[in-house]
């Protein structure tokens, strides 16, 4: 997968007007997940993505405490001009449902499970973990 590809599917799938309005959005959510993920899990999840996405997501050091899924929502939202939770909301899920697709079931679990219950809808799923058959 290519930057732009992401671009791209990220404004189709966020109806945003623009390549730069989708961008911004990609960038904000990638810049704050980045400090909530650490360790293997963040490792694997760069090497899936084009290098502009890695950096962002390698640029830091993962949080103490990763924040709750409102929390990360709100850190989003701080990116915003201005600031919206709303709009911040939406590029989340447009942001995290696209990379989990990209990313595969798999990873996505694994990303899920180093995070605060209540991000499976950011990520489009309904579930923070699939149930035990």
């Amino acid at each position: 997968m290519r930057w732009q590809q992401l671009v791209d599917e990220t404004r189709y799938s966020g109806l945003y007007a623009t390549g730069p309005e989708a961008e911004k959005a990609l960038r904000s959510v990638l810049a704050v997940l980045a400090r909530q993920i650490g360790g293997e899990v963040r490792r694997e999840l760069i090497r899936e993505l084009p290098a502009e996405a890695a950096a962002l997501l390698g640029a830091g050091a993962p949080a103490a405490r990763p924040l709750s899924a409102d929390g990360f929502v709100a850190a989003v939202a701080a990116r915003t001009t201005p600031p919206s939770t709303t709009q911040a909301r939406w590029a989340a899920c447009t942001v995290l449902a696209l990379l989990a697709r990209h990313i595969g079931e798999d990873l996505t679990r694994r990303v899920l499970a180093a995070l605060p219950p209540g991000y499976a809808l950011l990520f489009g799923r309904s579930d923070r973990l699939p149930q035990a058959a």
